[in-house]
């Protein structure tokens, strides 16, 4: 399973993830209803509070103050997703990133970027502070 839909997993659970990209190719304006081998292109996702379900996730990381709202790396953390430079760099190359990988700074800063505009995309609901 690719990092991004291991984070449309754990935010949507069992709805399918019919937008998330496959090794890169959708582009950035594709509708949420994407076709895939497991959902028809007219099925709808149901709205899921984000921020809800992240901060469960990052409440259960005790001791651990995750900044999700901003940071891809807490982020994935809270979600219990590999948040290592490498898996970062392997879900930059799945989103498409064409800047310089070895500026993590900017990288993550794209990636935060991207993965709230694909969750809102696919029906997840973000605080108005989040939308990009």
């Amino acid at each position: 399973m690719s990092i991004f839909g291991k984070i449309m997993s754990a935010i949507f659970g069992n709805q399918p993830a019919s937008a998330a990209p496959a090794g890169g190719t959708a582009s950035p304006g594709a509708p949420a209803g994407a076709p895939s081998a497991s959902a028809p292109a007219s099925a709808p996702m149901a709205a899921v509070d984000v921020a809800a379900i992240v901060d469960k996730a990052a409440a259960a990381h005790k001791g651990e103050k995750l900044e999700w709202r901003t940071s891809i790396v807490d982020l994935m953390k809270a979600l219990d997703i590999d948040s290592s430079l490498a898996a970062r760099k392997d879900l930059a190359k799945e989103l498409g990133y064409s800047g310089d990988m070895n500026d993590s700074a900017s990288m993550n800063v794209w990636l935060h970027k991207q993965v709230m505009s694909k969750l809102a995309a696919n029906g997840g609901k973000l605080p108005p502070e989040i939308k990009h």
